[in-house]
């Protein structure tokens, strides 16, 4: 793909092309209004394109299933050695922006993905936000696993496996539910088996993603583009709600089991450290979501909105059945008064009697 995108970027505009693409693109709606973009799109500009989505494909799949094991690696070795080389600490500084940037490219491609419609245009500072976000979050993230492993390391593979697990079937679980029919056309040259193994390849790197941090791409099996386009401030409000508690309870049988090798180390300062470092990546998604996401004029509510939603839902409870019924029973009573007056009235009407008629509507 290197060699073909040089070769076609060096061609470029020497030799006419044979015939241009046409594409339309909305632009924000500003007062209300969105106008539609056409745009020409030649041959080689649509290749390079398509290129540039799979190095951004890849760069999210060497980030989760590469980057985020080798870093939890290295620094449970250096934990368990208590030293930390120079060249180990470039490599794991290395590992960790590589899993941001992967982080990072899974949060614009969703957003490509969910408003393919629209013309979008990320500014510097979404892309800080969402640098700062994904920093917090992942290097919290691996630091409490590589604690945790370090003292229990007997339940290290019950916890992993529970996490990936539980996001690797969750997206099946959901399609057995809706009851839709396999799908068929992710690939006309694929047999059914080639589909479930795409399929399985897919919800496998959903597991990874989410195994670190939250997945901006959510797997739909039974969509067409495989891909959840609802902005759902429910499930990212329960994501980040399990995992706080998740990381917690990690920290506190860190803090009661510890060894040795922490004996210098001031075990409640870094616990608390830990959970403000991942109360800042909220912090900062919130920032990101509320003020500096592009599509945020298309959302339907804010996410201060979502999330006082989700939390009100807990906690409102619905009026008693007896009263519902009395309500219900009163409604139709009304309803039956409306339709007998407006029958009368009818009735009066048709026999010429005007004052029965004013004395019913009364």
């Amino acid at each position: 793909r290197c060699v073909e995108v040089f070769y076609i970027y060096f061609r470029a505009g020497r030799v006419e092309e044979p015939y241009v693409s046409i594409t339309k693109k909305r632009q924000m709606p500003k007062d209300g209004y969105s106008e539609e973009v056409e745009k020409e799109v030649g041959q080689a500009e649509g290749k390079l394109c398509t290129h540039r989505s799979a190095f951004s494909r890849a760069s999210v799949i060497q980030a989760f299933l590469g980057s985020a094991p080798q870093l939890t690696l290295q620094l449970y070795i250096c934990v368990l050695q208590q030293e930390i080389t120079a060249a180990r600490s470039i490599f794991m500084v290395l590992s960790l922006l590589s899993i941001v940037y992967g982080a990072l490219r899974c949060n614009i491609l969703a957003i490509k993905i969910k408003y393919d419609d629209y013309d979008v245009s990320v500014k510097p500072a979404a892309y800080l936000c969402i640098f700062m976000w994904r920093s917090f979050e992942i290097a919290t993230r691996v630091t409490v696993l590589v604690l945790f492993s370090s003292v229990l390391q007997i339940w290290t593979l019950p916890v992993v496996l529970l996490n990936f697990f539980g996001f690797f079937f969750y997206p099946w679980i959901l399609f057995w539910q809706s009851k839709s029919p396999f799908p068929e056309n992710i690939e006309k040259a694929l047999s059914r088996v080639g589909t479930t193994i795409v399929l399985c390849l897919l919800t496998f790197l959903y597991a990874g993603i989410n195994m670190f941090c939250w997945s901006a791409v959510q797997v739909k099996l039974n969509d067409p583009d495989l891909i959840n386009k609802s902005q759902n401030w429910y499930r990212l409000t329960v994501y980040y709600m399990l995992r706080f508690i998740e990381n917690a309870f990690l920290l506190l049988m860190w803090y009661i089991y510890k060894t040795d090798i922490y004996l210098y180390v001031c075990a409640p300062l870094l616990v608390l450290q830990l959970l403000i470092a991942y109360c800042m990546a909220i912090l900062f998604m919130l920032v990101f979501y509320q003020f500096c996401h592009p599509c945020k004029k298309l959302f339907s509510s804010s996410i201060t909105e979502g999330l006082l939603s989700c939390f009100m839902f807990c906690f409102v409870c619905k009026p008693p059945k007896s009263t519902a019924l009395t309500d219900k029973a009163n409604l139709k009573s009304s309803e039956k008064a409306d339709e007998s007056r407006s029958s009368n009235k009818t009735i009066d009407s048709q026999n010429g009697n005007p004052h029965q008629s004013v004395s019913s509507n009364a």
